[in-house]
């Protein structure tokens, strides 16, 4: 009784985790394609680095903790799967391949987005606009691939 209890729970957490890791993925590739389809090329369009400026100031903060809490339960769940990340590196399943297809595409994301929040944003002017497109396309790129794996991971596999 105790055991069916115990795996109750087990199956609780893990709804649970799925479900909030989904939240952070909303939020997070939904606000890099509204910057990418709607913010960007107004501001590409008037040359105007104030329209990012004012797009950022509001997402932020959300988009990082959202990226934060697909960090987190992204590693919870791969811990569901490879308790104690045994054979997590040995590649023997689409599931290894697709999280750590996944945690490269965070190593990615993390580079262009610091690459761009110290070395781009507190420069931006209408000139250096264009580097910080790449950069939001970059990243937005990386946000859909999120989900295109994570979606591979839920559904069994994409092939």
């Amino acid at each position: 009784m105790l055991f069916v209890h115990i795996h109750t729970c087990y199956q609780m957490l893990f709804k649970i985790l799925v479900i909030l890791h989904t939240l952070g993925a909303t939020v997070w590739t939904g606000g890099h394609l509204v910057l990418a389809v709607t913010v960007l090329p107004t501001a590409l369009k008037n040359r105007d680095p104030n329209r990012i400026h004012a797009f950022e100031s509001h997402f932020e903060g959300f988009g990082l903790a959202a990226l934060l809490l697909q960090t987190i339960t992204g590693l919870w769940l791969t811990w569901i799967y490879f308790p104690g990340f045994q054979n997590f590196l040995a590649f023997e399943s689409y599931l290894s391949i697709y999280i750590a297809f996944k945690l490269a595409l965070l190593l990615g994301t993390l580079a262009l987005a610091l690459h761009a929040r110290f070395f781009i944003i507190p420069k931006l002017t209408k000139e250096t606009l264009n580097s910080l497109a790449y950069h939001i396309v970059g990243v937005t790129t990386l946000a859909v691939l999120f989900v295109v794996m994570g979606a591979g991971i839920r559904l069994g596999g994409l092939t």
